[in-house]
């Protein structure tokens, strides 16, 4: 058994001080907790800015306290063994356990900072003649220096910072402090930090927690009795399950309310990173969000069971474009409104103007800007909760996907991608891998070169897929659509590209590795394989038995008709309005099944929520007239789940006959 961690944001409406029993409304709460977050942000950025530098950056890399010993994993007991320290402001009186929490907080950022710093000094290093584009070699070179896991976007980014920087000043930075300020510290306050003479926690019931915690009583504290003990409610989402244990949280002030965010950890099977026979394997798509496929590995073979799954998030993807070129446009405003103010006098009658004007624009911009933060955030727990519930549904024990550090488009999927960037790719990678951990399912991601490049069911490695616009224009080059010049092919290129990352996790499985730090998986080694698609056996309808049995045709040829012209040809009877409504229509009728059931003890669903009993059916067949049910939105179209027996084991009967 291993623990999983996930956060849930909090909000707490009031409290009670200890001591005297007085209630604390919601404001007065708001005021306290902010003068608490101030005091230890005004420690925290003093502390970095104080350290920012090379020497204190590679005192810190080194792992090594003044007194020789390593530095422990705790950020405070690091920054106190290196003998970093700040007292607070004259005056002010502040707690051991506060300073702890600042401590923490300003080692965090030191940290972090820590990996920019050797991203930097990897770039810069090997800086390439061509900035815009380097050779093999050069690539080379510079993936020798950079740690695991490093993105390619994030190494096209710091090269323009760095560039940016070269044709300002003129010469390359000799470091990251050369390069970047110190970083703004977050208004809020660490409490993993602190112990039981700062904060205590807990669980008062199944979807309850009581919070106690010491807050100043004024802005700027003198003695301890400026400070007291206050008792806060939380109520627990129900994404909290009853078994999770609660760590100390993060208090800070957001939007008029006090946030906190809790902690927890639930305990959850182990994934074994090899031995994986039925996985589902899912492609970062051109024409939809999410292509998947499901096989097995069966006597060194890969068999797919011939069933697209897809996540086509098209319409919200036009929504966030249209709410980026919105937020870049009200950007532009703002910064023609910040260049007209430097060119005018503090007297001039028209800067009160344009002040209110560029607040205005600046307050719909980071309103915008939220916008897309929640649209992000729920399109990636939407398709994670879409495709866990896709691997459950198979009875799969792995999912594999595309590595986002090798995956690099160019042409059309270029385009594409990059209007996907803003969906955050990362965000359903790390939405898939927390769902999948409840779920005990492993999650290995992949190489993504090549996996639209080559024929799935021939090509191993070899036969190139010919890329056009459609199936019957094959002769058009274009990119939805892929075609075989030498088995015959002809599929849609996300599906291909995701039978192709299924063959290369099934049979490359031997070598995944596992990040001694995240535990993030992956296969370096590109193993191709082909992969053949099962035909699942279907029941023989009761006539086909009936006909077996008496030994009779299914379908006798019927009589010949005599087609002698010997009589004038009859008129149709025209249609009325009492015979027009007797006609019944020709369409099928659009039926969908609804989506997995919900499993029991995991906690709310973030999307794709199961039908609320007591409600009323959309219609009098019980089936769901649109796909909202599926996905939880209104603009997002997805394969539905279903669990379903055949399905399940449908590859394991599949006979050599029945494979194509």
């Amino acid at each position: 058994m291993s623990k999983l961690t996930a956060t849930a944001t909090c909000t707490a409406h009031g409290a009670v001080v200890e001591q005297t029993g007085e209630s604390v409304p919601q404001p007065l709460l708001v005021q306290r907790v902010a003068w608490l977050a101030g005091l230890a942000r005004d420690l925290t950025a003093d502390l970095v800015a104080e350290r920012w530098t090379a020497d204190d950056l590679d005192t810190l890399a080194s792992g090594v306290g003044l007194d020789g010993r390593a530095l422990p994993a705790k950020g405070w007991m690091a920054v106190r063994r290196l003998g970093w320290g700040l007292p607070p402001a004259p005056g002010v009186h502040v707690c051991d356990r506060v300073l702890r929490c600042a401590q923490e907080q300003a080692a965090r950022t030191l940290r972090l900072a820590l990996h920019r710093r050797t991203l930097v000094t990897a770039i810069t290093t090997t800086w390439p003649a061509d900035a815009r584009k380097r050779t093999a070699a050069e690539w080379e070179a510079l993936r020798k220096m950079l740690p695991d896991g490093v993105s390619a976007a994030e190494i096209r980014n710091r090269t323009r910072q760095i560039r940016a920087c070269l044709d300002e000043h003129g010469v390359l930075p000799a470091d990251l402090t050369d390069l970047e300020e110190p970083p703004n510290v977050a208004v809020q306050i660490v409490l993993a930090a602190a112990d039981k003479q700062l904060v205590t926690l807990e669980r008062t019931g199944e979807g309850s927690a009581r919070l106690r915690v010491k807050l100043p009583l004024v802005a700027s504290p003198a003695c301890g009795r400026d400070w007291a003990w206050h008792v806060l409610p939380i109520t627990l989402p129900p994404t909290v399950p009853a078994e999770a244990k609660l760590c100390s949280p993060t208090l800070r002030v957001g939007k008029g309310r006090v946030r906190v965010d809790l902690p927890f950890q639930t305990p959850i099977g182990f994934t074994p990173a090899t031995g994986h026979v039925v996985a589902c394997a899912f492609d970062w798509g051109v024409n939809t969000l999410l292509t998947g496929a499901t096989g097995r590995l069966a006597d060194g073979r890969v068999i797919s069971d011939g069933r697209p799954l897809t996540y086509d998030a098209s319409g919200v993807s036009a929504k966030l474009h249209r709410l980026r070129a919105e937020r870049e446009h009200l950007a532009a405003k703002h910064e023609h409104v910040q260049r007209l103010l430097a060119g005018l006098a503090p007297a001039d009658p028209r800067s009160a103007n344009l002040r209110a004007a560029g607040e205005a624009l600046g307050v719909e911009h980071e309103r915008v800007c939220a916008r897309i933060r929640r649209l992000n955030k729920a399109l990636a727990w939407s398709a994670a909760r879409w495709a866990v519930d896709q691997a459950i549904a198979a009875g799969a024990t792995v999912i594999y996907l595309e590595d986002l550090a090798t995956l690099e488009a160019r042409g059309r999927r270029g385009r594409a991608n990059a209007r996907l960037s803003g969906q955050v790719r990362g965000q359903v990678v790390e939405a898939i891998r927390h769902l999948a951990a409840k779920s005990t399912i492993a999650v290995v991601t992949v190489p993504a070169r090549g996996t639209s490049k080559y024929c799935p069911r021939c090509g191993d490695g070899r036969s190139v897929l010919r890329h056009c616009r459609a199936p019957d224009r094959l002769a058009e080059p274009g990119w939805a659509w892929a075609c075989c010049p030498v088995c015959g092919l002809s599929c849609d290129r996300d599906w291909a590209a995701a039978e192709r990352i299924l063959a290369r996790g099934l049979l490359g499985q031997q070598a995944t590795r596992t990040h001694r730090t995240t535990g993030t998986r992956t296969i370096g080694t590109v193993v191709e394989g082909n992969v053949a698609r099962a035909r699942r056996r279907r029941k023989p309808s009761r006539a086909a038995r009936r006909a077996r049995h008496t030994r009779t045709d299914l379908h006798p040829r019927p009589a010949a008709r005599d087609r002698s012209k010997d009589r004038p040809t009859p008129k149709r009877p025209a249609r009325t309005s009492s015979t027009r409504s007797l006609m019944t229509s020709s369409r099928v009728p659009d039926r969908r099944t609804v989506p997995a059931p919900f499993p029991a003890g995991s906690g709310q669903r973030p999307a794709g929520h199961a039908p609320q009993p007591g409600r009323r059916p959309p219609s009098r067949t019980g089936h769901v007239r649109n796909s909202h049910h599926r996905t939880g939105f209104h603009h997002a179209h997805a394969t539905p789940v279903l669990a379903l027996a055949e399905h399940r084991h449908g590859l394991s009967q599949a006979t050599p006959a029945r494979i194509a």
